[in-house]
């Protein structure tokens, strides 16, 4: 494992330029707004002045081709002209609405409130007052930093969740290396002790000692193997369901207070299924013990094997105090503990054996108060 810090650097770099990069894209599409919105401002004062220009000629007087010219240039911009004398004159604005005078109110009162109306007058005299909004191109434009702020916000969350996994997967290698690491240094101690119980085997003591204290060396070998196995592919044999969830419950019986009552039960006494038996029996043992502290040391616990299908579900109930609906997924979460002493690795590693490993399913089929009812499906072999 390589957690290299220049990883870490080379993320803020690129956080950091990206962040750059987006204000400038604001910073210009905002310079661009004004820009355009000063461009409009000018081109409506030009038209207000040849307006101006026309209202003040004789009614004879010929305004000649400039005016006019100007008047018909303006196809984006709507308006509205208020004379003195109270009437309207419209510009880009649909027909079938000119005669709605609350309407007209209503874009008077918007056109305002968009751009400071235009004053015409000529000497003096006050001939009318120019209203207009923005164009089409311009409200287009207003919005586009909206859109763009969207965008933003989407490529943050796609970072953070990029950061997220790549700090979760650099905490699952620790996690695994840990483990392999764990299991590396047992081995040496491990092989001692069977040295000196071959040799006590040779001296002249109960026997009874030497096969407890193999015992206790097969089950190291078993702990040995299991984190050795964690954060690589296990190999999948056939094996009898029955056979391996009986042989972890039976393990755990046996060294269980006499307080508790076990009770195992099948529905067949052979389902084969696809299973790495060290990894199993491990998920087994987590679920019952998690069930044992539950009950804080009395009460039952059950192991049922239920066919359903193309699968066959182990069912791992206890009488303790129960689970939160709300915790159902939380407690499969690494960390996620409601013990005061705790790692709260345990269903992790379940869930992880059973989903990634195993291809199969695990999850609190039911939790009341008294009691959880945890469940593990895995397929039938055909």
């Amino acid at each position: 494992m390589n957690f290299n810090p220049r990883k870490k650097t080379s993320n803020f770099i690129l956080l950091l330029a990206s962040f750059v990069i987006v204000s400038l894209i604001l910073w210009n599409t905002n310079s661009f707004f004004k820009k355009f919105k000063e461009e409009e401002r000018y081109k409506m004062e030009i038209w207000a002045t040849a307006q101006a220009e026309f209202l003040s000629l004789p009614a004879d007087a010929d305004p000649g081709n400039l005016p006019l010219t100007i008047f018909q240039n303006n196809t984006s911009t709507p308006m509205i002209l208020v004379n003195k004398d109270s009437t309207f004159k419209t510009n880009n604005i649909p027909e079938e609405l000119l005669k709605d005078t609350t309407y007209l109110m209503k874009k008077l009162k918007q056109f305002k409130s968009e751009n400071n109306p235009i004053i015409m007058e000529d000497k003096g005299e006050y001939l009318a007052t120019l209203y207009y909004g923005n164009s089409e191109v311009l409200n287009k434009l207003k919005y586009y930093p909206i859109a763009l702020m969207l965008i933003i916000f989407l490529f943050g969350a796609v970072l953070y969740f990029l950061f997220k996994t790549n700090k979760a997967s650099e905490q699952n290698k620790l996690w695994a290396g840990m483990a392999k690491e764990t299991a590396h240094q047992i081995g040496t101690p491990l092989t001692s002790l069977l040295g000196w119980n071959e040799l006590l085997k040779n001296e002249d003591i109960n026997t009874e000692i030497s096969r407890e204290i193999e015992k206790d060396i097969v089950r190291l070998q078993t702990i040995t193997e299991r984190f050795s196995k964690i954060g690589s592919l296990p190999a999948l044999q056939r094996c009898n369901l029955v056979t391996e969830t009986r042989n972890a419950y039976d393990y755990l019986r046996i060294r269980s207070s006499k307080l508790i009552h076990f009770s195992f039960d099948s529905r067949a006494e052979e389902f084969p299924v696809m299973l790495n038996p060290s990894l199993y029996n491990w998920t087994i043992e987590n679920l019952v013990k998690n069930g044992i502290d539950a009950m804080k040391g009395k009460g039952s616990i059950a192991v049922e094997i239920v066919p359903a299908g193309k699968f066959v579900n182990v069912l791992i109930s206890d009488t303790g105090h129960g689970i939160a609906r709300s915790d159902f997924q939380n407690i499969f979460n690494p960390g996620y503990t409601s013990k005061k002493r705790g790692w709260g690795l345990g269903l992790s590693l379940v869930k992880r054996i059973v989903e990634e490993y195993h291809n199969g399913k695990v999850k609190v089929l039911s939790s009341t108060k008294e009691g959880t009812i945890m469940q593990i499906s895995l397929k039938i072999c055909a």
